[in-house]
């Protein structure tokens, strides 16, 4: 008998697994969800987060099951492209990224990377 079944065997374990499984999942994604637009796992940490819900939630299943579809046909969708198109959407991603990075260092230290990049260089 598995391990998960043996706690689901009495009304007690099932009760205290599907608490415990709710509590962790739910803060796994919600964590997740504060890292998605800074650079990082945030996508990945969400993804996590509903596979621990998924163990006890039928709708978490659901979630990730469309969540895994949608995923999977975009990576589809990429290789299918041609090369310049996927060095373009490659592009734009590090753009975005690039953008977020100096966004967030700009609002969290008041530091304005691209000035201090130029002062570092002596270019301005």
């Amino acid at each position: 008998m598995r391990v998960l079944d043996r706690i689901r065997s009495n009304s007690t374990g099932r009760l205290a697994l599907k608490i415990g499984v709710g509590i962790l999942g739910t803060l796994v994604t919600a964590v997740g969800i504060v890292l998605i637009p800074l650079p990082g796992p945030g996508w990945a940490i969400v993804i996590l987060g509903l596979a621990i819900l998924a163990i006890e939630f039928h709708w978490a299943r659901g979630l990730l099951a469309f969540t895994k579809r949608h995923v999977q046909s975009w990576t589809h969708w990429i290789a299918r492209q041609s090369l310049p198109l996927r060095a373009l959407i490659g592009l734009l991603g590090m753009i975005f990224i690039s953008s977020v990075v100096w966004l967030s260092v700009l609002l969290s230290f008041d530091l304005n990377l691209y000035t201090w990049t130029l002062d570092f260089l002596g270019w301005r």
